[in-house]
Order: C-alpha cells, then structure tokens, then sequence
C-alpha cells in the first residue's frame, strides 16, 4: 500500500462512526473547526469512498475539498471520475450530486471546509458500486 495515513499533518482522527452507513470501508473524522465555517478532516483506507451525495442549500452552501495526503477519486454527475493527490483542491457546488474516497492503493486525506449557505443539508444516495469503482485506472 502506498502513502500511508502517517503524512497527514492533521492526524488520522477517530473511527467515523457516525456516518459509517454512508460510506464503503472504513474512514476517518477529525473536526478542525466549526467556528465560522466548519472543517473536517477525513481520511480514508484505501478502496474507503463515501456514497453518492448532495449538499443542497437554498443560497450558497456547497463544499471544497482541499487534499492533503495520498491519492483519491471525485465525481460528479455524469462526469468522468477525477484522480485526486495532495495540493489538489475540489470545488462542489450545492445541489451537484457527487463522491469522494480512496484510491485502491492508498490511504487518502482531504479537509472538507463547508460552505455556508441558508438552509443547508445534505442528501446521502446510493453506494457508488463495486463495479464502477472497480474499472477505475
């Protein structure tokens, strides 16, 4: 496995539990701030992705991810998904419906800095399929 959690400035943090239903593998949370905007730091092991998702905000919202550690995948819509390595930075805007995680070789960490926004939430969908990760390069 290559680049593992330990270069991670920010530390792996603790099991995500709390959202374990919403991903595929086992990821990691470790809340930054939350004091104006809130930022996570999230690690994943390698072949960990969260499911198919939406930040939904009635003005502003969304989300940046900002990699820090190891190698990654993101898509959006219909999209061709988007290999990710540290100093790469994400844009998602409210209501795009995308997914994040791990390359099958590396752990990978990103902050996750939430955009504020009036009435935000988030929609959680369907698993991105073993399939379709699988034919990932």
């Amino acid at each position: 496995m290559s680049e593992s959690c330990d270069t991670n400035v920010f530390g792996r943090g603790e099991e995500n539990t709390a959202y374990a239903k919403y991903f595929v593998g086992q990821s990691y949370l470790k809340i930054l701030s939350t004091e104006g905007v809130t930022v996570a730091n999230v690690t994943f092991e390698p072949k960990c992705r969260n499911n198919w998702h939406i930040h939904h905000a009635d003005k502003g919202g969304g989300q940046i991810l900002l990699c820090t550690a190891g190698r990654g995948w993101y898509q959006e819509g219909e999209k061709p998904a988007r290999a990710l390595k540290p100093g790469d930075v994400v844009n998602i805007p409210a209501g795009m419906k995308h997914w994040h995680g791990a390359a099958k070789d590396s752990w990978f960490t990103h902050l996750a800095v939430e955009v504020p926004g009036e009435n935000t939430s988030n929609e959680w969908l369907d698993p991105v399929s073993d399939d379709e990760y699988a034919a990932l390069d």
